[in-house]
């Protein structure tokens, strides 16, 4: 047993062979479900929030096992930045193979996307979205196929660090794994043919190509935000670099 998390070694067992029921597999038909990665201060939580605002997309909420914290000294709330479940909930969800996908973090916390969340857009006949990471990425897409995955891109090198930097001082080894895990999103970006490219520079002309993409219309900026990632890349390995 590690530290946060009471029930570590029966988490460890039964993710370590985890699979989606049949039930729930079921749910996920026809559903319309649309992930969205990108760099830390790359535009995806802003596109999120206006398509949320649209009322045709239902922002799917995480499930987690760690408390409550503080932003801002405002405490999060249930059913806002996550659902706050027990261990015993989230155990007995993963052993009836209820969730899409679900994460053993640092040891100390198990976080995932239940199925649970995305019965509720499928009912409200809403597009199910979500802010998810590489790894979770990866796994939702083996599970669902027809998954559409758009990688949110800044339009510079430039106009990236300085969204980074409007976020206030950040300690080097925070800077340091920031960068870190962009660069293994970007290296992802190009090795993974799944990949919508979208270039953040107007939240309203975004908006618009994901719906085209959803209705199976061409992407104006796929090629483009290919050329694009290649040069954010570069960019990002000689920063890396400089940083030591």
């Amino acid at each position: 047993m590690l530290p946060g998390l009471h029930h570590y070694e029966e988490f460890q067992d039964v993710l370590s062979s985890y699979s989606v029921s049949e039930d729930s597999k079921k749910i996920l038909y026809g559903l319309k479900f649309v992930l969205l990665l990108g760099p830390s201060s790359g535009g995806r939580n802003t596109i999120i929030r206006h398509q949320v605002q649209t009322g045709r997309y239902y922002y799917v909420i995480s499930d987690t096992t760690r408390p409550p914290r503080l932003n801002d000294g405002i405490l999060e709330q249930d059913g806002v930045e996550y659902w706050f479940r027990t261990e015993e909930e989230m155990l007995e969800d993963l052993r009836a193979g209820r969730f899409l996908e679900a994460e053993l973090i640092h040891g100390q916390q198990v976080s995932g996307l239940s199925i649970r969340e995305l019965a509720k857009a499928h009912r409200h006949n809403k597009i199910a979205i979500a802010d998810v990471d590489l790894k979770g990425i990866h796994a939702i897409v083996k599970i669902k196929p027809d998954t559409f995955v758009i990688m949110v891109l800044p339009p510079s090198f430039d106009e990236w660090q300085s969204r980074l930097n409007k976020r206030g001082v950040m300690a080097l080894e925070e800077q340091r794994r920031r960068l870190m895990t962009a660069q293994r999103i970007f290296e992802d970006g190009l090795k993974q043919d799944y990949y919508h490219y979208i270039i953040s520079e107007d939240v309203e002309r975004s908006s618009g190509i994901i719906d085209d993409i959803l209705n199976g219309g061409a992407n104006p900026h796929q090629e483009k935000g290919r050329a694009l990632l290649e040069e954010l890349l570069v960019s990002l390995r000689r920063k890396l670099t400089d940083l030591g």
